[in-house]
């Protein structure tokens, strides 16, 4: 047990500093010194300093300490305390590396793409430990308490919208604002692909008069595996069966191929997976 504990510290160690030291190159080197304030604490601060030139780090832990408070009192102290710390390392690398890095201050798309994949990568280390930087995301938690028929997602992303908009007006520039999206859009993309790797796909649903033989067609063409799961016409009250096959994205013509030329009129829908564990796919033990 001790050991196990001790790994899971070490680890949570270096994925904070890991992600913390990705995250200051990130704001210190590409956002900053080109006027893109990314949305959450992270941008407020980056407003905050283009007009006091208080330290980014400092105002990003300023900004939380409210939202920790909050938090504490309303989510209680085990869903914080990694946020916390995640989020004082990562406060503290961002001052503490400042005077260190080069500022870039060329082509202001580069300086957003590779903002965004810096603090993507960086981002995705820490929440890949159940950790966050607080920011937006604490923040959108806390309003989903207020306004709980409001996903998640959308309170994040109306968070940094309203960030996004503020350092427009602030920095007197549309530019700066559409960069910013752009910084946002690549982050994110980069987090999903830490915590989720390569093993996104799409889950199709499968309506046919001849199941049977599309099956044996997934299964012996593209040797995907295939549920069969029971289902009733709500308007017929007949007994159907629906195929459930989950497969990369790169599969999913190959297997719309074989239904066209088993069934033309069979009923198909299709959906977005973030993640995929099991046989064919990723192990539950690397996780």
């Amino acid at each position: 047990m001790k050991k196990n504990r001790m790994k899971e510290y070490v680890l949570d160690a270096a994925a904070f500093v890991g992600g913390s030291v990705l995250f200051a190159v990130a704001i210190d080197t590409f956002s900053s010194p080109n006027a893109i304030a990314p949305g959450g604490a992270t941008g407020l601060a980056t407003i905050v300093n283009y007009l006091t030139t208080l330290p980014i780090g400092t105002t990003i832990l300023l900004i939380n300490l409210p939202l920790f408070l909050l938090g504490w009192k309303l989510l209680g102290w085990r869903f914080l305390a990694r946020t916390v710390v995640a989020t004082i390392v990562s406060s503290a690398l961002i001052d503490g590396l400042a005077p260190f890095l080069p500022q870039y201050q060329g082509d202001t798309l580069l300086a957003a793409l590779y903002g965004g994949f810096l603090s993507g990568l960086g981002l995705g280390l820490i929440y890949l430990r159940g950790a966050t930087t607080g920011g937006s995301d604490l923040g959108a938690k806390l309003l989903s308490r207020k306004f709980p028929h409001i996903p998640m997602g959308k309170l994040i992303m109306a968070v940094d919208l309203v960030i996004v908009l503020a350092a427009t007006l602030v920095y007197g520039t549309m530019e700066s604002g559409l960069y910013a999206l752009i910084m946002i859009f690549i982050s994110s993309r980069l987090i999903d692909g830490v915590l989720y790797g390569a093993d996104t796909g799409k889950m199709m649903l499968i309506v046919s008069d001849q199941n049977d033989a599309i099956a044996k067609r997934i299964l012996e063409d593209i040797q995907r595996g295939v549920t069969v799961l029971k289902a009733q016409g709500a308007y017929t009250g007949e007994d159907k069966e629906v195929l459930l096959c989950v497969v990369r994205r790169q599969e999913v013509f190959q297997i719309r191929a074989v239904i066209k030329q088993t069934d033309p009129d069979a009923f198909i829908v299709v959906s977005d997976v973030g993640e995929i564990i099991g046989e064919g796919f990723k192990h539950i033990d690397k996780q």
